[in-house]
């Protein structure tokens, strides 16, 4: 009986969201844990058999450390973004494209799909330019080889979903002349969700949401507009890496998709549970306050 009314209460949503695009930035710390991607995997694969298009991009900061780490490399991050000489962008690379990646396409394989390893260099995914040097907090700050993305071709995307594949994007983006950047994960979501014009960008975390109180799991906010957002920033509620992921929720929505949301990655079924039920498992972010939005996620 419990199953019944479960699928009867998400029969409106599996209406809505049949033939949507979906875009899901999986955070490296939840590809890290092997019962967390499982999840995820899992979750991932019931979404695309009931016909929600979906493209996945994933981060790997936490490898990257590790990695840098191992082979000698200062590991500097600035207002929560990466500094990235030379020799970072090649343990980058290899982070990126390398095991992490691979070992998530085995995941998904595993758990029944076709996917897809891509790049943002694959067919000019994603078009970047060096990020000039920028005043952070009254000191010159040179992030080396980090891209700003510049433009985002979605045709291979496209192809992809027409042909059955599941893409999986890892952060690295070129130029013209090719050379090759580390571009922030959540960045490239939100881009390559207002490209395609993606009805949700869905961001799976090492928390339960956005909290008001970071100390405090309990503290989640359940809706915000990006207006709230910056007034949760003025009030020193968001730092560190969350400042980044914030600005790119907001690129998102002011680029047309419809919804944004941040939900815990290792907490079982909490996409599905986000997308498929009123009361959610995270934190919704819409453009439009909650009571002229509606609250069907």
């Amino acid at each position: 009986m419990n199953a019944l009314m479960s699928l009867r209460a998400a029969a409106p949503y599996l209406r809505q969201f049949r033939d949507q695009t979906f875009v899901v930035k999986v955070g490296g710390e939840v590809l890290e844990d092997a019962t967390a991607c499982a999840s995820v995997c899992e979750q991932v694969a019931l979404l695309w058999n009931l016909g929600i298009r979906l493209v996945l991009v994933h981060g790997g900061g936490a490898g990257l450390d590790r990695l840098s780490v191992q082979l000698g490399l200062p590991v500097t991050k600035v207002a929560g973004r990466r500094v990235t000489d030379a020799a970072t962008l090649r343990a980058a690379i290899m982070a990126f494209a390398g095991e992490a990646h691979t070992t998530f396409l085995a995941a998904l394989g595993k758990a029944g799909l076709s996917p897809v390893g891509l790049s943002g260099v694959d067919a000019g995914l994603l078009k970047a330019h060096k990020r000039a040097p920028q005043t952070i907090e009254g000191e010159a700050v040179d992030f080396g080889f980090v891209g700003d993305l510049e433009a985002v071709d979605p045709k291979v995307i496209q192809h992809l979903l027409e042909g059955g594949f599941l893409p999986v994007v890892a952060p690295l983006s070129a130029d013209d002349a090719g050379q090759i950047y580390n571009t922030n994960a959540d960045t490239v979501a939100a881009a390559l969700a207002g490209a395609l014009g993606a009805e949700k960008l869905v961001f799976l975390l090492g928390v339960p949401g956005l909290l008001r109180k970071v100390d405090q799991p309990t503290s989640i906010v359940p809706f915000a507009t990006p207006q709230e957002l910056t007034e949760l920033e003025q009030e020193g509620a968001i730092g560190g890496g969350m400042k980044p992921k914030l600005a790119a929720v907001k690129a998102a929505l002011a680029a047309g998709v419809h919804s944004v949301h941040l939900v815990s990655g290792f907490t079982p079924e909490a996409l599905l549970v986000e997308v498929f039920t009123n009361e959610g498992s995270g934190t919704m972010i819409q453009a439009a306050p909650a009571a002229a939005a509606g609250v069907a996620p």
